[in-house]
């Protein structure tokens, strides 16, 4: 059985009137985003949570990009298999972000104490705040940002921010306490 296929030689180009063209800007942008998806086979937006994978790699992706110039590529890799509640990915982008602090302190040994903390902070969470918005860009441009995947990513940008400051509060709590212990300061 064969299927016969039949070529138009006839058909002209599609050409794009004023009105609808697309930017090269834009045309990038699109193509930007196709290949993030095409890249991310594990990522399907079939189930509710799976958006939030999208989430974590594009968080994951800007903070390795922020400590690319300390840490080379690949600072933080994905997990193989995940958890892709707002739980279990806030849960890994704080741990894996955070982990990276006494490598930082070693990279920046000009920067002590709070100084230190505040700017390993200001990095990662420069990382996430862009990885969260290029994830809410992504899902809003497929039209699939509504309802339980907003409201989704809105709790785990929540439960990461808890977690920083958790994180940032235990390292003072930890500094204070050594502090105290040593009766000066530690650097």
């Amino acid at each position: 059985m064969s299927n016969p296929i039949s070529v138009n030689t006839r058909a002209t180009p599609a050409t794009a009137s004023n009105d609808t063209a697309i930017s090269a800007s834009n045309r990038a942008k699109m193509q930007l985003n196709v290949s993030i998806l095409q890249e991310s086979a594990s990522v399907s937006l079939k189930s509710e949570n799976d958006p939030l994978a999208l989430v974590y790699k594009s968080a994951i992706t800007s903070i390795n990009e922020q400590l690319q110039a300390d840490f080379g590529p690949d600072a933080i890799q994905n997990a193989a298999s995940q958890d892709n509640t707002p739980e279990g990915t806030a849960g890994r982008i704080v741990s894996l972000s955070t982990a990276f602090f006494s490598a930082f302190q070693q990279q920046h040994t000009d920067l002590k104490g709070d100084d230190a903390l505040n700017s390993f902070m200001d990095t990662i969470k420069g990382g996430i705040e862009k990885g969260f918005k290029e994830a809410r860009d992504i899902l809003k441009g497929l039209k699939v940002l509504d309802g339980d995947i907003a409201s989704n990513i809105d709790k785990t940008y929540d439960l990461v921010q808890k977690g920083l400051d958790s994180f940032v509060s235990n390292q003072r709590q930890s500094t204070s306490t050594d502090e105290s212990q040593t009766g000066s300061k530690v650097a």
